[in-house]
C-alpha cells in the first residue's frame, strides 16, 4: 500500500433546485470549484470517479468532462444508493493507496425528482410492500424510530429536537438549501409523514453536487500541506445476512460494522472526534446513528439530545452543516458534501459555525440496499 492520501481541494455548490441545468452541468460547477481550491486544472488529473444514481447508464462522468476538459483519463461512474458519493471518493482513495495514481478527481451529483424516496419494489424476491406496510424510506425509518422508542423510551419530542438543532445549524451555512430556524412546536405540529417523523423531520429533496481532489503524500508535499486534509480511514460495508431483514430492514448493523473498522484503521475512537457529519435522512435516523457510531450508548441518545451534547458548542457537535434535514439530500452528492463540511472545519474556514481547534472529524452515509461509507479525516 502507498503512503497516506490527502484532500487538497474540495467544494460544493449551494444546494437547491436547478430545473434549467443538466446533471453534467451541476457536476461541472462543483468540480471547477474544487480544482480552484486545489489550484490545479483538469490537465493535472490522472483519473475521475463520478458518483450519480438517477442517471445510471448515461455516462455522467464522460458528459461532465465534455464540458470542462477531455484529457483521455480513465473515468469510473459509481452508483451505490445514498452512499454513492462516498463510494466514488473511496474508489479514488484506493487508486492512490494502490500506487496507480497520484492525483485524482472525485465528484457526486444528483437532480432529485418529486415524491418520496424508495417505494420501487423492482425485482425483489420477497415484496416487502404489503407485508410490513411500506418500502418507502419514510416508513422504514419510522419503523426504526419506533423500535428505538420501544427499546429505550425515546420520545417524539426528542426526535423533533434533532430537527430543531440541524435547522439552527443551517442558518450558519451559506451553502445549505434552507437557512431557517424551526422552533420545536413548529416541528412537532408540521404535517405528519410517518410517525415519529413529521415533514420538518425528513430530509430536504434538492439538487446538488460536490467534488474533491485527492493526492498522494508525495504530491501533497509538492503542492503544499497548509490546507491539506489527511484521510485517516476509508471504509465501505454492506449488510451481512440477517433474518430480520425479511421482516424489517436492519439499518444499524452495517453502520456499526463500518464504524468499528474505521476506528481501527484510523487508530482512534469516537472520543477522539471533534465533529461528525452523519446520515440524518430522517430525525429518527440521526437518533439511531448516535449509538451506531459509538457517540453514546443507545439508551443515552435521547437524554443527550435533551442536554444539547450534539449541538454547536456541545461535547460532540453533529451535522453542523444543517445535515440532510436542512442542507438537503441530493443522494449521489451527499457523501462528498459531508466530507466538504468536515474539511471546512479542519481547515478553520467554517465561519460562525466553526468548531474551535478541530483536528479530527468523521463523515458517514448509509444507503439502504445496502451500503455504508465512513471516512475519518485529520488536519494535516
Amino acid at each position: 500500500m502507498s503512503d497516506d492520501v490527502y484532500i487538497i481541494g474540495i467544494d460544493m455548490i449551494k444546494f437547491g433546485r436547478f430545473p434549467n441545468k443538466t446533471v453534467p452541468e451541476l457536476a461541472a460547477e462543483s468540480i471547477l470549484l474544487a480544482l480552484d481550491d486545489a489550484d490545479l486544472s483538469m490537465g493535472d488529473m490522472e483519473a475521475f470517479y463520478c458518483g450519480n444514481i438517477k442517471e445510471v447508464n448515461r455516462m455522467v462522468g464522460q458528459k461532465t468532462l465534455q464540458l470542462i476538459g477531455q484529457t483521455g483519463i480513465p473515468i469510473v461512474n459509481c452508483t451505490n444508493a445514498c452512499a454513492t458519493g462516498a463510494t466514488a471518493f473511496r474508489e479514488g482513495w484506493m487508486s492512490i493507496k494502490a500506487g496507480i495514481h497520484d492525483v485524482v478527481l472525485v465528484s457526486g451529483v444528483e437532480k432529485m425528482g418529486a415524491g418520496l424516496l424508495g417505494g420501487d419494489t423492482g425485482e425483489l424476491g420477497i415484496p416487502l410492500e404489503g407485508l410490513i406496510g411500506s418500502q418507502t424510506m419514510p416508513a422504514i425509518f419510522a419503523e426504526a424510530g419506533m423500535e428505538h422508542a420501544r427499546n429505550h423510551g425515546t420520545s417524539f419530542e426528542q426526535f423533533a429536537k434533532i430537527s430543531v438543532k440541524n435547522h439552527h445549524h443551517s442558518t450558519m451555512n451559506p451553502k445549505s438549501r434552507y437557512q431557517i430556524e424551526t422552533p420545536l412546536k413548529e416541528v412537532m405540529e408540521s404535517e405528519m409523514i410517518a410517525y415519529p417523523n413529521t415533514k420538518l423531520m425528513c430530509s430536504a429533496n434538492v439538487d446538488g453536487s460536490a467534488a474533491a481532489v485527492l493526492v498522494s503524500e508525495k504530491k501533497a508535499k509538492e503542492y503544499g500541506m497548509s490546507r491539506a486534509i489527511k484521510v485517516k480511514a476509508s471504509v465501505l460495508t454492506s449488510d451481512p445476512y440477517d433474518d430480520r431483514n425479511l421482516a424489517m430492514p436492519n439499518i444499524n448493523t452495517l453502520t456499526k460494522n463500518a464504524a468499528t473498522q474505521a476506528y481501527e484503521m484510523a487508530g482512534l475512537g469516537p472520543e477522539d472526534l471533534d465533529l461528525v457529519e452523519l446520515h440524518d435522512c430522517f430525525a429518527s435516523a440521526e437518533m439511531l446513528h448516535y449509538g451506531n457510531l459509538g457517540l453514546c450508548k443507545d439508551e443515552d441518545a435521547g437524554r443527550y439530545v435533551d442536554e444539547g451534547r450534539f449541538e454547536i458548542g456541545g461535547i460532540m457537535p453533529v451535522n453542523l452543516s444543517g445535515g440532510l434535514l436542512a442542507k438537503g439530500h441530493p443522494t449521489g452528492a451527499t457523501g462528498v458534501a459531508n466530507l466538504y463540511e468536515i474539511c471546512t472545519h479542519l481547515r478553520g474556514e467554517a465561519g460562525v459555525r466553526q468548531v474551535k481547534n478541530a483536528r479530527i472529524g468523521l463523515a458517514h452515509v448509509i444507503g439502504l440496499g445496502s451500503a455504508c461509507g465512513i471516512h475519518v479525516l485529520e488536519k494535516a
